[in-house]
């Protein structure tokens, strides 16, 4: 019983950083809002399929591997901020195109493919998501974890992720927002590029100084 206390204390962590903003939840809000309900729901996917992959890095050790190696933590520093900036700079290229929606709010996208793929990497990028995760495990999982703990570990995070971003894709692909989109397009995919880009440019600048 003793074992339940940081087993919920460590989904309790994870479940907070998941709802805290960062370029996963721009992508999926932007995603559900100027493509469809079904892509944002894929996007919210990958985002879960990220969350087990840092889960996983996080029990073989991760925060060790990373603490005794810094130039590889610098790298995956700038690796994420460039993958953020060509993200951002796609996006903020393609700002002026005209939206082509799908008919209803639940139909069919031909890029769930691509939305899930462009969420699991986005979900990747991001080094500081890493790190968060290791230290979440290093700090509250116990020494020698039971293994019922380290096997319902990974799927319930994937839950977690899956399921806070999946609210995500559903609140930004209802009507309203939707029609807001439509009618600022332009000004909102130029927003979202651009915070996309800043946390990209900080990645970039927090590598370097690590360097």
């Amino acid at each position: 019983m003793h074992d339940l206390v940081p087993f919920l204390a460590i989904l309790a962590a994870i479940a907070l950083g998941a709802a805290s903003p960062g370029p996963s939840f721009v992508y999926v809000a932007r995603t559900a809002v100027a493509l469809s309900r079904p892509d944002g729901v894929a996007a919210a996917l990958g985002m879960g399929i990220g969350g087990i992959t840092f889960a996983a890095l996080a029990l073989l050790g991760l925060q060790a591997v990373l603490a005794q190696i810094a130039w590889l933590y610098a790298g995956l520093k700038l690796a994420g901020g460039l993958y953020l900036l060509l993200l951002a700079f796609r996006l903020w290229r393609s700002a002026g195109d005209a939206a082509v929606l799908p008919r209803g709010i639940g139909s069919r996208s031909p890029g769930l493919r691509r939305s899930f793929l462009l969420g699991l990497t986005t979900q990747l990028s991001n080094p500081k998501t890493a790190v968060a995760y290791a230290s979440i495990f290093a700090a509250l999982l116990p020494p020698a974890p039971p293994l019922w703990m380290i096997l319902a570990l990974p799927p319930l995070i994937l839950l977690i992720e899956t399921s806070w971003y999946t609210i995500v894709a559903l609140v930004f692909s209802a009507e309203r927002p939707r029609a807001a989109y439509l009618r600022s397009k332009r000004w909102i995919d130029r927003l979202a590029a651009s915070v996309i880009g800043l946390l990209g440019l900080r990645l970039l600048v927090a590598a370097g100084r690590s360097g």
